[in-house]
């Protein structure tokens, strides 16, 4: 079942979930995740982006957090939704439930108007990047490492038309 995550409510299933997922957190951050994740989380929003209509989606199979997506809305342009994360647990990989994640946020994205959707992929993460263009994402834009991330990742910004 999808549901709306709420900060609060959901800490701990989120900080569970991200526990599992671990591997990307090592891989983006280099560290295991901790609980300012979960604030960051829920805080996360695109530059000049209305938090209250950030789109924060949990998938739960029973009180078992599997999944989340995050996707917020007017950035880089006004009608863009551009999605911030999506994890899932490392056993339901391949499971079917990033594409059901995406098909609900893609259904608000349209409900609130959003002409295309939007996100960025470590190019370390090479199974990410195959499971975005699976679901009709592009390439549009690289991303060179920057000198303010210690691990040197670089990142290609993928997008979708949604009209």
């Amino acid at each position: 079942m999808i549901t709306d995550l709420r900060q609060g409510r959901d800490d701990v299933a989120v900080l569970d979930m991200m526990f599992r997922a671990a591997d990307y957190s090592l891989l983006e951050k280099g560290r295991a995740p901790v609980a300012g994740d979960v604030s960051d989380f829920f805080a996360s929003c695109v530059p000049g982006g209305d938090l209250a209509e950030a789109v924060k989606l949990g998938y739960w199979q029973g009180d078992v957090l599997l999944g989340f997506i995050e996707m917020s809305f007017g950035y880089p342009e006004a009608t863009d939704a551009y999605i911030g994360l999506l994890m899932l647990d490392n056993a339901a990989r391949g499971g079917g439930i990033g594409p059901q994640l995406l098909a609900e946020a893609t259904a608000r994205a349209r409900a609130k108007g959003a002409r295309r959707q939007l996100m960025a992929v470590l190019e370390a993460n090479p199974k990410a990047k195959a499971f975005w263009q699976r679901e009709g994402f592009a390439p549009e834009r690289f991303f060179p490492a920057s000198a303010n991330d210690p691990l040197g990742h670089a990142r290609c910004r993928m997008t979708r038309d949604l009209r």
